[in-house]
């Protein structure tokens, strides 16, 4: 079983819980304005890899990863690549490794094929990192290029299955840190049960240099990054009521 990955990182410390192999995988349906990788939208770049040669590797960091640490598959986004997935959480689990996957959640479907995947799939997972990035159905279509319809469904499906879940929230002054919409996303949050974190991730530029790479108009020129105070306040109100 093979899969398109974009990079590696060896040691990874903000994408789950402990020390993380963190792999980002090649594609995504989303096209965000804050995208700092956009680079890993192309589903036929990177670099082809099995899923042999990637727990070959692994085993090297087993000492590091096995006790408090895991494995994260990012992107781009993971679930366009579920059967290589699947079949790389099997083999972790074989070694006790805590298996992580941070998703959008933007090429979720809900036919029979797709659905029967995914139980495969969330067997061997014990963490979804979930992108919320937008409430609204047409501010997120705004926003990304998508409606964020399907997100939603999936993350209702992962409350119905019980996977624990990460909500993550990119905040951009002027962009998505409007009080009202960040209520009614916390609201959505508190309902699904199954939320063990909520992490506010303040807007940067890292990436834009990646945009002007690819040949591609950056189109958040101008935003800036959140004050410490405005991050404190959109925490305040997503808080979790189960927190």
């Amino acid at each position: 079983m093979n899969g398109r990955i974009h990079s590696i990182e060896t040691c990874g410390t903000v994408d789950g819980p402990g020390l993380r192999y963190v792999i980002f995988t090649q594609g995504c349906l989303l096209r965000c304005q804050f995208c700092h990788n956009p680079d890993t939208w192309n589903r036929t770049g990177g670099t082809e890899k099995s899923v042999d040669e990637i727990m070959e590797d692994i085993k090297e960091y087993l000492p590091y990863i096995q006790a408090k640490g895991g494995i994260t598959v990012s992107g781009g986004e993971p679930l366009l690549q579920i059967d290589f997935l699947t079949e790389l959480f099997k083999r972790c689990k074989e070694l006790g490794i805590h298996t992580a996957i941070d998703s959008s959640g933007g090429c979720f479907s809900s036919s029979p094929t797709f659905l029967a995947k995914m139980d495969e799939l969330l067997k061997y997972t014990d963490l979804v990192l979930l992108d919320l990035k937008q409430i609204d159905p047409e501010k997120h279509k705004s926003l990304t290029g998508m409606s964020n319809n399907q997100i939603h469904a999936f993350a209702r499906l992962l409350a119905e299955k019980n996977i624990p879940v990460w909500i993550r929230r990119v905040l951009i002054p002027g962009l998505t840190n409007e009080a009202e919409e960040l209520q009614q996303m916390k609201e959505f949050v508190d309902g699904l049960g199954n939320v063990e974190k909520l992490e506010v991730l303040p807007y940067h530029t890292m990436g834009v240099y990646k945009w002007e790479h690819l040949g591609l108009t950056y189109p958040l020129l101008g935003y800036r990054s959140p004050s410490e105070e405005e991050i404190e306040q959109a925490e305040d109100i997503l808080q979790p009521a189960s927190f």
